[in-house]
């Protein structure tokens, strides 16, 4: 416990010292690649710029609003913090006919597109990216 708290305080001591701090870094995938990359809470690399076209062509924000806060859909910026991959997936391709969402299966962008536009709503729902209408990084 004392080894612990001292390579605690160290690790805080030094941050101090260097008067850096670490910046909000996206989630990691399973090969430590981020997710996606931003800077200024708008500027995305150009894999995360595709998951917004994506969203933008799919007409996405008609059901779940501009900002994707929700409308007649559910808000993505809610319902990504505890989504999973996997789950998103699965949603968008099938969709939830019950619930009157459609399926994305047959859609050749927003299929080419999956991981671009996971990355693009993950950044929204993790707060890394501010705003929903994105800028490509100079």
């Amino acid at each position: 416990m004392f080894r612990k708290i001292s390579l605690s305080i160290a690790l805080l001591v030094t941050t101090a010292v260097s008067g850096q701090t670490a910046a909000p870094q996206a989630p990691a995938t399973s090969t430590s690649t981020p997710l996606y990359k931003v800077v200024d809470g708008y500027k995305v690399d150009p894999e995360t710029m595709k998951g917004f076209r994506t969203w933008r062509a799919a007409a996405c924000d008609r059901c779940h609003g501009a900002n994707q806060e929700g409308l007649v859909g559910p808000s993505l910026v809610n319902s990504l913090k505890t989504l999973t991959k996997e789950e998103f997936v699965v949603t968008v391709r099938d969709g939830r006919l019950q619930k009157g969402m459609q399926s994305f299966g047959t859609s050749t962008q927003v299929m080419e597109n999956m991981n671009q536009l996971y990355a693009y709503l993950k950044g929204r729902s993790d707060g890394a990216i501010t705003r929903a209408k994105v800028e490509p990084m100079p």
